[in-house]
């Protein structure tokens, strides 16, 4: 595995594999070079026998704000989407959806914010920890569709994916771990120090038996639907409502200012917000 300046790699345990998003001024905002590195170092350690386990987390102030709308999505997609549907949902949820295939457990670990395309990095993962303090949301829901990613409506209460998806509700702390949208919240001083205990614990024991465990849990959710779930919902961007939408000018300039204008007051933002969705 190699480690650029936007994508860190350590190993502060024996047996796991640490992967830092590194771009603080873009509020670690997902551009397709950085979801490229991420899937890459991922799929590395599912093939080297010294790891065990891995943990994604964010660097400065918040996990993730979203996939970067200041860079050309379309362009340089780390792997082939047919250009069937929605091609940006669907070529997003089968590299997310990828992450579940793998035979290692992934760990989500959240400080800050975890905001719209940076909620559904954490979705992909199969443990998601956060500080007792952080926010998620996914505010482009109210003005621009369903999450490229949809797994909300999956892990979650359809009353709560219904306040998240139609109210805009941004959870936090406990009622994030009631909503189904965590495992589980510590301390932020502390946040480090738990993930890296439960990771290690993770990484004690036989590698085939977590394999086989994991793969076991995936597959009760394909049995009830999710995988097929998370297309439709590509699918149903594409419909003519959406298709209506976007033709009248949902630019990423104009996405990029509503997301803005929808956090403020009520979220830690900045210039460097409006880069991501």
């Amino acid at each position: 595995m190699t480690e650029s300046n936007e994508l860190i790699v350590d190993r502060p345990e024996e047996g796991v594999l640490r992967l830092t998003l590194n771009r603080p001024e873009k509020r670690n905002a997902i551009s397709n070079a950085l979801r490229a590195e991420l899937i890459a170092a991922l799929q590395a350690a599912d093939g080297d026998d010294s790891v065990r386990v891995s943990i994604i987390r964010g660097a400065g102030k918040c996990f993730s704000s979203g996939y970067d709308l200041k860079s050309d999505l379309a362009a340089q997609q780390p792997y082939f989407t047919a250009n069937v549907g929605m091609q940006w949902a669907r070529h997003v949820t089968e590299g997310w959806m990828g992450l579940w295939d793998l035979a290692k457990p992934v760990i989500a670990q959240i400080h800050g914010y975890a905001m719209a395309g940076g909620l559904e990095l954490a979705g992909a993962c199969d443990l998601i920890y956060a500080t007792d303090d952080a926010r998620l949301s996914h505010p482009v829901l109210q003005f621009a569709g369903l999450p490229d990613f949809a797994w909300f409506p999956a892990f979650m209460s359809p009353r709560h994916a219904m306040e998240l998806h139609i109210a805009g509700r941004e959870f936090c702390g406990e009622e994030a771990v009631h909503a189904g949208l965590l495992n589980q919240v510590f301390p932020a001083e502390n946040l480090d120090e738990e993930v890296l205990a439960i990771a290690c614990r993770i990484a004690s024991a036989p590698p085939q038996v977590v394999a086989v465990n994991k793969r076991y849990v995936h597959a009760a959710m394909e049995a009830r639907g999710t995988r097929s779930m998370l297309r439709i919902a590509g699918d149903l961007q594409a419909g003519p409502h959406m298709q209506a939408l976007m033709g009248g000018g949902m630019s990423a300039e104009s996405l990029s200012a509503s997301v803005k204008a929808s956090t403020a007051g009520g979220s830690e933002t900045n210039s460097s917000d409006k880069d991501a969705t």
